[in-house]
């Protein structure tokens, strides 16, 4: 199947466009923090002509424990990520976590994203079709690849055909994931751009008891090899200080190393078919 290209805002993902970034904080901490973050990723992407769109959670529905932090809610959230759109000029993405969220959402961002726990919510899926906004469906670690069709099949009734599919990585035993460089290939076939989180795909859900664990030396090695491998964007969740982070403090890629990361995985792409 032909792969479509989906465009967000003046950036197109797929085909043969070039290689998009989707990056961010895990979670926003507060509006000085996510704004900070935001200008210096905006202005690396300038820099580098890095076709770039600006990810942050209003709120994280999913932690470990109820004593983790969540992020500064839909209301507030929302009102950070629309400031970022306006003066930054950047498109923006965040996730969702129920229906009532979705309309609300839609009028702020460029992108609303299902989480990986999430895909398989019917209700939850058909309300970000039918906003219309362009969808981007992270897969289950309890997925196969080829499971994704039903979710693509779910979205596409509501008439919308802007659609993402993200690869995360699969469970691999209790508090593991594994990244399977052929899913990238096998959801591509349903005709979608793909989409490869770098960073949850390091991740060792619960690993930590009360929270997630991981290894964020391992994310610019699979974000190379999903390069390789053919996907249109590539997800990394980033910090200033990633010690310091709020959520998924392990899995982080330091903003200082995301210049050359990006210059090297730019470089993969030009020569990849």
């Amino acid at each position: 199947m032909t792969e479509k290209v989906v465009t967000v805002n003046k950036i197109r993902i797929g085909g043969k466009n070039p290689l998009a970034l989707i990056a961010g904080p895990c979670v926003i901490e507060s509006r000085r923090a996510c704004l900070g973050l935001a200008r210096r990723l905006a202005a690396l992407a300038r820099t580098e002509r890095i076709p770039f769109i600006f990810k942050a959670s209003y709120d994280k529905a999913n932690r470990s424990s109820h004593q983790s932090f969540r992020g500064l809610g839909l209301v507030k959230g929302l009102e950070i990520l629309a400031e970022i759109r306006e003066t930054l000029e950047v498109p923006v993405l965040t996730d969702v976590h129920c229906t009532t969220e979705v309309g609300l959402v839609a009028k702020v961002v460029d992108i609303i994203q299902i989480p990986a726990f999430l895909c398989r919510q019917t209700d939850l899926v058909l309300a970000a079709g039918e906003s219309g906004k362009v969808v981007n469906v992270k897969k289950g670690q309890f997925l196969a690849p080829w499971d994704m069709e039903n979710v693509v099949a779910k979205i596409e009734s509501t008439g919308n055909r802007k659609i993402l599919l993200t690869e995360r990585g699969t469970s691999f035993g209790y508090n593991n994931l594994v990244a399977d460089m052929r899913s990238l290939r096998i959801m591509r076939e349903f005709g979608y751009p793909v989409v490869f989180d770098a960073t949850h795909s390091v991740q060792r859900p619960g690993g930590a008891g009360r929270e997630s664990a991981g290894d964020g030396r391992w994310a610019p090695y699979l974000a190379r090899a999903a390069v390789a491998a053919g996907c249109d964007a590539v997800f990394m969740e980033t910090h200033l200080v990633p010690a310091k982070a709020l959520s998924d403090r392990q899995n982080l890629v330091p903003f200082p190393d995301l210049k050359d990361l990006w210059r090297m995985l730019r470089a993969i792409d030009d020569v990849v078919d």
